[in-house]
């Protein structure tokens, strides 16, 4: 997927996400844009609360999005926000996301671009036997 239409899509589709934001604690708008397996792409904003523990991230809220609509299988995400570097996925984020598997996650900044992986991200994630 590097440098290609679909990378450039969806990176802007987690700009247009981001730019939805509910962030008046932090002042820390984020967007994440979902690629399914399929082709759809979900997106999900981080949207803060008062008690601080109750803040939903923009990765969950795109794969939240995913999840309730039939979708399991994906193909990228990518994570935006007004910073000039990349913004990484928190840690609950990381596991959220490990959840589903590994798949490709790009983290863009202003400046740069950062291609990575779940499974890069959180090496050892937890998953419950089987």
């Amino acid at each position: 997927m590097k440098n290609s239409i679909e990378e450039k899509m969806l990176i802007q589709k987690a700009i247009e996400a981001m730019e939805k934001s509910y962030s008046p604690y932090s002042g820390f708008p984020v967007g994440a844009a979902l690629l399914t397996d399929d082709g759809e792409i979900f997106t999900g904003t981080n949207v803060e609360n008062a008690s601080f523990g109750l803040t939903v991230c923009a990765e969950r809220s795109a794969i939240v999005s995913a999840v309730s609509n039939g979708k399991r299988k994906f193909k990228a995400i990518a994570v935006v926000s007004k910073r000039s570097e990349p913004t990484s996925p928190c840690g609950m984020c990381r596991q959220f996301m490990a959840e589903f598997g590994d798949f490709e996650v790009l983290l863009a900044g202003r400046e740069n671009l950062l291609r990575t992986t779940v499974f890069e991200l959180l090496p050892m994630h937890f998953e419950m036997e089987k």
